[in-house]
């Protein structure tokens, strides 16, 4: 088991994060967790529930990205920082 403190943006029932590793050149490990093993469970606040795992296709990507940088900036500096590789979004689904 291992607990990632993330930033999240709600999409609904689902949440969206962003595996950005500070803008490092390479994905961080719970990235990699979550491809080999998407069913995983999330707390926010003291509600804790299960989901399911999977990578933003680009449209939903290109639509989600400008609310992340809404509520941190940062994330375009980031996305500088680790060109060329894209960071990835994870859409966290309700199982």
């Amino acid at each position: 088991r291992r607990t990632s403190p993330l930033m999240y943006h709600r999409e609904g029932d689902a949440v969206a994060v962003v595996a950005s590793k500070a803008g490092q050149p390479t994905h961080p490990a719970w990235f990699h967790n979550l491809l080999a093993n998407p069913d995983i469970t999330i707390q926010i606040g003291s509600a804790v529930r299960p989901v399911r795992a999977r990578l933003a296709v680009e449209p939903e990507r290109d639509r989600l990205w400008p609310e992340f940088v809404g509520f941190y900036p940062g994330y375009e500096a980031f996305q500088r920082m680790a060109a060329p590789r894209r960071l990835p979004m994870v859409i966290l689904e309700p199982r």
